[in-house]
């Protein structure tokens, strides 16, 4: 195993928190390779602070909470696809922003960036209303990509029949769900991860 990108069907769906439990569990090395946003903390700072996992550097850190493409305008910042060459270290969880389609450039998406690396993704999901629609369109976007699906992993509260259906249509593993926890901290994520994704492990 040298690694998955994690993705997500949206933003804000805790996409960075089941990424700090991936790299917690797989003692592997964290990589965002663009932070669009600053004034909340770099999403970074929260995977080290609950996973301990070594965090590599960004390529790019924008100011605006945004997609990259606007937030890099913003910034009067020209992002180089160049810059977004994997790191050699493994294993490594990398991290997109926001969903599959979400701009890097006016003409680079993230799915397209996924199909360069090469890594299989992991694809995070709501359970809620919606995404029954939101996760088969992604799956579509990375399949048409060819881009290898190493799962579907679900975030929130238990949703029986919007978690079989995605698995069954979208015809992609059903990795586990990881529930809302409160409090947050690295003991509660690491025994919740172990729980809800067994076969992620080292």
């Amino acid at each position: 195993m040298s690694g998955f990108v994690v993705t997500g069907t949206d933003t804000g769906i805790g996409k960075t928190v089941f990424a700090a439990g991936l790299a917690g569990a797989l003692g592997a090395a964290y990589w965002k390779p663009i932070q669009s946003g600053l004034e909340d903390g770099a999403d970074g700072d929260a995977v080290a602070r609950l996973s301990g996992a070594r965090v590599l550097p960004e390529a790019y850190r924008l100011t605006h909470p945004l997609s990259p493409h606007r937030a890099a305008e913003l910034d009067a910042v020209i992002i180089d696809p160049a810059r977004l060459t994997l790191p050699a270290e493994r294993p490594l969880v990398v991290e997109g922003a926001g969903g599959v389609l979400v701009p890097v450039t006016r003409d680079l998406l993230f799915a397209d960036l996924f199909a360069r690396w090469r890594l299989p993704v992991v694809l995070v999901a709501r359970t809620a209303l919606g995404t029954i629609n939101h996760s088969l369109l992604s799956i579509e976007a990375l399949r048409a990509r060819d881009v290898a699906i190493a799962g579907i992993a679900f975030v929130g509260d238990v949703n029986e029949d919007n978690e079989a259906t995605i698995a069954a249509i979208g015809g992609v593993p059903r990795l586990g769900r990881l529930p809302r926890l409160d409090p947050l901290d690295p003991a509660t994520l690491a025994a919740a991860f172990t729980a809800s994704f067994p076969g992620l492990r080292a």
